[in-house]
């Protein structure tokens, strides 16, 4: 086995005692690893410089592509929320294939386990670890937009017992306003994909304010925040407006209102 550790310390360079394919190979598996270490601060950091890079093929990319596609059914956890991040850096690098979205979204919207921390795993993140491919599909131009606003809302409404934490509503809410930058949208479908939340909160619960509930209105300020400031797209240096801003950012406060009233 590689000494990952080394690998880091010196930048990333990529070992020449093996074939490429076989440490993409362990890395990979590393990556299901319940120990968060050698999965977090070894794996993942090396796998997604060599991505970013460009240190593998077209070829190496897809078939890992296609690997993290079938973790989305894994039964461990860790490997469920890491699958998005490589998926991200690989679709960041030019490589995307349209098979690889439907398993995505069915992952995202059904994940029962939206701990940000455990002690024993560390990080698994799922929501904003799917946020980030959530982003970085919502700007791809083989990707309908409408298809990852709707994804998103559909995240938030899902019911779940968990309040996510560590700033993942923040990055949902970056992911969903980066989507909404998209030239191709047309007013309806920039807004309508808001339509759900409405209903779902004009309707508490006997409980009163749920999980999902307090989700959907802390992201959706932040998403209103970057729609209202301008969004800084991946790679860019100045801030891109949304088309139809003040209609979404109208239909975004219709939203919050029904929860808080005294907000906006």
């Amino acid at each position: 086995m590689t000494d990952w550790a080394r690998v880091r310390a010196d930048g990333f360079a990529v070992p020449t005692d093996r074939p490429l394919t076989d440490l993409v190979a362990e890395l990979s598996g590393l990556l299901r690893s319940p120990d968060p270490v050698l999965r977090d601060v070894q794996a993942y950091p090396t796998l997604a410089t060599w991505i970013g890079r460009g240190d593998l093929s077209t070829d190496q990319l897809r078939g890992l592509g296609d690997e993290m596609v079938t973790r989305f059914a894994d039964p461990e956890v860790q490997a469920r929320t890491f699958a998005p991040l490589i998926l991200r850096a690989i679709v960041s690098a030019g490589v995307f294939e349209a098979t690889w979205v439907p398993p995505f979204e069915r992952w995202y919207v059904a994940e029962e386990d939206l701990r940000g921390y455990d002690d024993k795993l560390g990080w698994l993140h799922a929501v904003a670890h799917g946020a980030d491919l959530l982003g970085t599909l919502g700007l791809h131009s083989a990707v309908e937009p409408v298809q990852m606003l709707r994804l998103g809302i559909g995240r938030l409404l899902t019911p779940t017992p968990y309040v996510v934490r560590d700033m993942e509503d923040d990055r949902l809410g970056y992911a969903l306003a980066a989507t909404l930058t998209r030239s191709d949208l047309t007013e309806t479908d920039a807004t309508e994909w808001l339509d759900p939340a409405i209903r779902v909160l004009s309707n508490p619960p006997a409980e009163g304010i749920t999980p999902e509930v307090t989700n959907t209105i802390r992201t959706l300020r932040a998403t209103y925040l970057l729609i209202d400031h301008g969004v800084r797209l991946p790679g860019a240096t100045t801030l891109t407006r949304i088309p139809h801003q003040d209609q979404v950012k109208t239909k975004l406060a219709d939203v919050v209102r029904i929860v808080t009233p005294y907000y906006l």
